[in-house]
């Protein structure tokens, strides 16, 4: 079956700024950067460094502000709540701000454990665990 992504990308207006968030966020849920420039970087699962669905922050390409959309949000798998859980507080000390602590959300399922928090250029993330504890 086809993956539903193959990729997500999200505009910042500090890619200095923006990598240290991810680099941190991310790392907690088990994904590596896989290349970086001075305008792009690039995300992937660890060890699968050619694979696919990626995940990049940007600066825009058209060079005008990047802002974050209303209503936007990138969603990451996360392989266990304690995932979710580093996810979350990696991102609060690298700038993130919170939007829904972890914990459980009866009311998507009766598994479902997310934390969602924003980046510091406002786009929202979720790191979701759909397992029971």
């Amino acid at each position: 079956m086809p993956s539903l992504l193959d990729e997500a990308m999200v505009g910042v207006t500090d890619i200095a700024r923006s990598t240290k968030f991810y680099d941190a966020a991310l790392s907690a849920l088990g994904l590596e950067r896989l290349r970086a420039s001075e305008r792009y970087v690039g995300y992937v699962a660890k060890g699968n460094p050619a694979g696919h669905p990626q995940f990049w922050i940007c600066l825009p390409f058209n060079q005008e502000r990047a802002t974050a959309g209303n209503g936007t949000q990138i969603g990451f798998r996360a392989a266990d709540r304690a995932s979710v859980d580093r996810f979350h507080a990696a991102a609060m000390a690298n700038g993130g701000t919170d939007e829904g602590k972890p914990g459980l959300r009866p009311h998507y399922h009766a598994d479902f454990y997310g934390a969602y928090v924003r980046d510091p250029d406002g786009n929202k993330l979720l790191a979701v665990c759909h397992d029971p504890a």
